[in-house]
């Protein structure tokens, strides 16, 4: 049974009302995961364009790096909709679990910290140190292996 008849295409991602099996969430899960990975690595393949000097002889507008700025934005708003959409996915699982549906939203508060202090740490290296970025990393990795083995594993609980 594929993921759109367990999960109704208008439905799909867009509610975290109901009740959802650990099969319906590994394979929702896994799809967002994967568009997710596609559209990280086409942005790593990008993301250099970005770094431009301007000086005397570069030109003001460069399209390369417009593309990869315009292409920024479009990546922003894909992972904040994944997001969104793995939010609904974990609370209904997490209901089904017979636990708090708010849970779904830890992994990704603590891959919003675990990715800010990424970015913050090597610019204040001299106020923040390494060891902040390894605790958040160690922080996000064991709440998103907690969160696939329960909702990707075990069985509904009764209610």
């Amino acid at each position: 049974m594929g993921l759109w008849s367990r999960l109704d295409a208008r439905f799909g991602f867009r509610t975290d009302r109901g009740r959802i099996a650990a099969g319906t969430w590994r394979e929702g899960a896994g799809l967002l995961a994967g568009v997710l990975a596609v559209l990280t690595l086409l942005w790593l393949f990008i993301e250099p364009y970005t770094h431009r000097e301007l000086g005397p002889g570069t030109a003001l507008f460069d399209a390369r790096t417009f593309l990869a700025f315009v292409y920024l934005l479009f990546y922003a708003f894909a992972v904040i909709f994944i997001g969104i959409s793995f939010y609904n996915l974990g609370a209904r699982r997490w209901r089904d679990r017979g636990r708090p549906s708010g849970f779904a939203g830890l992994p990704l508060v603590l891959a919003l910290v675990a990715g800010s202090v990424h970015w913050l740490q090597p610019r204040v290296a001299d106020v923040m140190s390494i060891w902040y970025v390894v605790g958040a990393d160690i922080a996000f990795a064991s709440v998103l292996v907690w969160t696939i083995v329960e909702l990707g594993f075990l069985p509904p609980r009764e209610p």
